[in-house]
C-alpha cells in the first residue's frame, strides 16, 4: 500500500497540474520503502530552445523524509543547483528540524516493478572541479575517467575490477565527479553502480561519498 500511495500522489499531482515526471529506471532497488514522506518535483520544461528545470515543493514538510521526483531527461547542470538549494533550506532549518529525516531520489525498479529510492542526505554537491589527486569522473559518453598518477578512461562496467586492482596511499581518498551535461537518468544509474560497488567493501581504497563534484 505504501508504494501504491506514493505512485498515486505522483499521478494525482500530474493529473491536476497536467504535468508528468519521467523517472529514471534501474534493475534493482536500493531502498524499497520510505514512510513519513513529502514529495518534491522537478519537471522537464522547454522555453523556446531552452530546457528548464521547474521545481515544485509546495507539499514538502521539513520534518519529513523528502522524495525527489526528478525528470530523467534533465541535464545535471540544471538539476543539481536546484537540489543544492533545497538541501540548504532543509539543513538550515532549526525550529522543525528532524535529525532522522532523509533525502531520497526516486526511480523505477524495472525488474521488481516497484518505485525505489536512493538516499543522498549526507552528500554535499559542488559545481566545480575537485582539488583532489585521485578522482573518478563519470562522463556523458558512458566512460569513467580515472585521474591519479595516470589519467585514462574505462567502461562503467569495469568499475569494480578497476577498484579491486587499485592500491593507493591508505590516507588518500577517491572523489567522485560527474559530467554536468549527462542526463539525470544516467546520473542515477551511475549512483546505483557506485552504491553497489562500495557496499562490497573494496580493499585498499578509501572512497569519499560525502562530496560529489559536477562540472
Amino acid at each position: 500500500m505504501k508504494y501504491i500511495s506514493l505512485i498515486f500522489i505522483v499521478l494525482l499531482f500530474s493529473c491536476e497540474e497536467k504535468k508528468d515526471v519521467l523517472l529514471p529506471k534501474a534493475n534493482l532497488s536500493i531502498v524499497k520503502n520510505v514512510e513519513d514522506l513529502s514529495p518534491i518535483y522537478i519537471f522537464f520544461k522547454t522555453d523556446g530552445k531552452d530546457t528548464v528545470a521547474e521545481v515544485n515543493r509546495k507539499n514538502s514538510i521539513i520534518s519529513t523524509n523528502w522524495i525527489f521526483n526528478i525528470d530523467k531527461r534533465l541535464p545535471l547542470k540544471l538539476v543539481i543547483p536546484e537540489v543544492m538549494k533545497l538541501q540548504g533550506k532543509k539543513r538550515a532549518e532549526k525550529a522543525h528540524k528532524n535529525e532522522k529525516a532523509e533525502n531520497y531520489y526516486s526511480y523505477a525498479d524495472s525488474v521488481g516493478k516497484n518505485l525505489a529510492f536512493l538516499p543522498f542526505t549526507k552528500v554535499y554537491y559542488k559545481m566545480e572541479i575537485p582539488n583532489n589527486r585521485s578522482q573518478l569522473y563519470f562522463k556523458k559518453n558512458g566512460l569513467i575517467q580515472y585521474s591519479g598518477r595516470k589519467v585514462y578512461d574505462f567502461p562503467k562496467n569495469n568499475l569494480k575490477p578497476f577498484l579491486d586492482s587499485l592500491v593507493i596511499n591508505p590516507k588518500a581518498e577517491i572523489k567522485f565527479s560527474y559530467d554536468k551535461n549527462m542526463t539525470y537518468g544516467d546520473y542515477i544509474q551511475c549512483k546505483i553502480l557506485v552504491k553497489t560497488v562500495i557496499d562490497k567493501k573494496i580493499p585498499f581504497v578509501f572512497i569519499s561519498e560525502e562530496e560529489e563534484f559536477v562540472f
